[in-house]
């Protein structure tokens, strides 16, 4: 069983909405669509879902063209951020209404709810209203509803987007291990780097329209293919910084010069772009081979365990993700260091010619 989106490209009033699209989810697999608000995740879903229909491409399900075929007709569910249950029924009766849609035999559906309930946690639930439960509760409800008709394909977009922090965290975890058992296609749409981390198979990541890179999630996260992989991939956004190579030397910011370390000697010379995520800036020198650099600091923001400082570096808007709380003095110089086993290098055109070594390890 396999969903296959076949130079698909989608139009609204003349504007490009999702370009050229090629990708192929197989059976059994969690698929994450990662990307900023408006970068294309849900409509790629109504397309799939055959909510929509493309401007141009196939959709094709195991082979079979299915581009035209109705939503009603298709074995879909979909679930949005805006999880909906049926308040005046039981937990059971609105796990039970696809199934009683469909015309199912009432031993059958009973059979399929209460395996779906204890699949979801649900067991000792189904006796209650909707109302009665818990924000992960209700939404593990809508999911065992978006399951237990079989469904081949499974969409979510966005499903946890409304619940409290803790409640996140819960239904992260138990996500991957509710679907593993189904068989079915999962596709769940995220703004959050993190999330797509911890839901773990694929995942597909989307600037404005376009799928820039799709792989084993670990895989793109340590080694994206062009810098904007890289930036969607990573939260707070990665930092970018210009430079040039000569020599033994590399120049970058206002003509300043630092020695090429191990890290950088096998490039050629050239301009190039340095990547490097917020987590790897550091305000004290540690072991490893080192670049310092004179920022201005601009503000900062306190999160308990973690500080996050905005700075500028030259022309760039830099963001450090420090460990510990750190009260500094805002508008003033600050020196932040960097390993250079944590830079990623980018030719000008955005394509990654140097993974960090760091990530190699992995």
């Amino acid at each position: 069983m396999s969903l296959e989106l076949e130079n698909i490209s989608m139009k609204v009033n003349g504007q490009t909405h999702i370009y050229n699209t090629n990708l192929t989810l197989e059976k059994g697999t969690m698929n994450v669509l990662l990307g900023r608000t408006l970068s294309g995740k849900t409509t790629l879903m109504r397309i799939m879902a055959g909510l929509d229909v493309p401007t141009s491409g196939r959709i094709l399900w195991d082979g079979k063209d299915v581009t035209r075929m109705k939503v009603q007709d298709r074995k879909v569910a979909m679930v949005y951020q805006q999880f909906i249950n049926y308040p005046s029924m039981s937990v059971y009766d609105n796990i039970a209404t696809p199934l009683r849609i469909m015309k199912k035999d009432e031993a059958e559906i009973d059979k399929a709810v209460r395996e779906t309930a204890a699949l979801m946690r649900l067991t000792e639930m189904l006796d209650r209203k909707p109302l009665e439960l818990s924000g992960g509760q209700q939404q593990r409800c809508a999911l065992a509803r978006s399951l237990v008709k079989g469904s081949g394909l499974v969409l979510l977009d966005e499903p946890l987007a409304n619940l409290d922090y803790k409640l996140r965290e819960e239904l992260r975890e138990e996500i991957p291990k509710m679907f593993e058992k189904s068989g079915a296609i999962f596709v769940y749409a995220t703004t959050e780097p993190e999330e797509a981390l911890l839901l773990g198979g694929n995942v597909a990541t989307l600037w404005e329209g376009k799928i820039t890179q799709f792989g084993k999630t670990s895989e793109v996260y340590h080694h994206p293919n062009n810098a904007t992989t890289a930036k969607v991939f990573s939260n707070p956004s990665m930092n970018f910084l210009k430079f040039t190579k000569k020599g033994e030397s590399i120049f970058y910011g206002d003509n300043e010069e630092r020695r090429v370390h191990d890290a950088l000697k096998g490039i050629d010379d050239g301009e190039y772009i340095a990547g490097f995520r917020p987590n790897h800036l550091r305000l004290k020198q540690d072991d490893g081979h080192l670049i310092r650099f004179e920022a201005h600091l601009n503000v900062t923001e306190i999160t308990g365990s973690e500080t996050f400082l905005h700075m500028t570096h030259c022309d760039d808007n830099w963001i450090g993700l420090i460990h510990g709380v750190h009260n500094l003095k805002y508008n003033s110089k600050l020196d932040v260091y960097l390993n250079t086993r944590h830079i990623f290098v980018f030719k000008t055109n955005g394509d990654l010619i140097q993974t960090a070594s760091y990530a190699n390890e992995r």
